[in-house]
């Protein structure tokens, strides 16, 4: 089954979730993981199930790259905020680099999380 890990800093959190209801349809036949705090509220605000793993700053982000690593994750979404992140939100380098060694696509922005579902539902057409 197709799986996608969902992370956002702080700031992203809204468009995260205005994401999640557009492609919710899609989003609704897949697994989905979510650093702790960006999937408590995707689950609470869309109603999907999300596999939560601890918050970012406790380690979330690693367990999705350590997903990553064993091959069990399709694509990332991490919506982040470049200009403003906090010391306590996840770092992104750390993702960047499991997600080009093992060539699992990553997007950091609302296009390119478009493109990045917009590729994941052709395989259900």
């Amino acid at each position: 089954m197709t799986r996608i890990a969902l992370i956002a800093h702080d700031e992203e959190k809204p468009e995260i979730i205005d994401l999640v209801y557009e492609y919710q349809e899609m989003l609704s036949t897949i697994d989905l993981v979510g650093t702790g705090t960006t999937g408590k509220r995707i689950t609470e605000e869309t109603g999907l199930e999300v596999e939560r793993k601890k918050s970012g700053p406790l380690g979330g982000d690693l367990m999705i790259g350590a997903e990553i690593a064993e091959n069990s994750l399709d694509g990332v979404v991490f919506l982040r905020d470049p200009l403003t992140a906090q010391p306590h939100e996840p770092d992104i380098s750390a993702l960047l680099r499991i997600c080009d060694v093992h060539d699992t696509p990553l997007a950091t922005t609302r296009s390119s999380a478009e493109f990045l579902l917009d590729g994941l539902a052709r395989q259900f057409d």
